[in-house]
């Protein structure tokens, strides 16, 4: 069942981003708590799951920016896309991301972005897979120093 995620889904989307990414710390001063809690207040924050048998196994973030170009559409940026290891290449995948684009379509956007820091070819044929171009825009990422 694809929905958006619920106060009691925390631990469990975190066990799915600790897969994506391992080397984070794990936050013992509860603001990753109090951000969840903020992502879940915020009309234009979509935290969205896939869930089979009462487990999260997979996870989208959709954020809907509000935009003053093409005719005031907002735009969106999905984000964490995750899908529990052992469940990969079994099409939850392409079932979580087509639900989070139509989430993003139904809002209105205009367009839907995503960035992978991944280099796996495997990765980059997926988000192909599911609609997405690599050849629309240049993405540049600045860090603070």
């Amino acid at each position: 069942m694809f929905r958006e995620a619920r106060p009691g889904d925390f631990e469990q989307i975190i066990r799915l981003y600790r897969q994506l990414q391992p080397d984070d710390p794990v936050l013992k001063d509860g603001s990753d708590v109090a951000a969840f809690q903020q992502i879940l207040d915020s009309p234009a924050l979509h935290l969205f799951v896939l869930e089979l048998d009462g487990v999260v196994v997979a996870t989208t973030y959709l954020n809907v920016i509000p935009n003053i170009t093409r005719s005031a559409s907002p735009y969106a940026i999905i984000e964490n896309v995750v899908v529990e290891e052992p469940r990969r290449g079994t099409g939850l995948g392409r079932q979580i991301m087509a639900d989070t684009l139509q989430a993003a379509w139904d809002a209105g956007c205009y367009k839907a972005m995503l960035m992978t820091g991944s280099r796996k070819p495997a990765t980059h044929a997926f988000y192909r897979a599911c609609g997405f171009s690599a050849d629309a825009k240049a993405a540049y990422v600045a860090r603070p120093s």
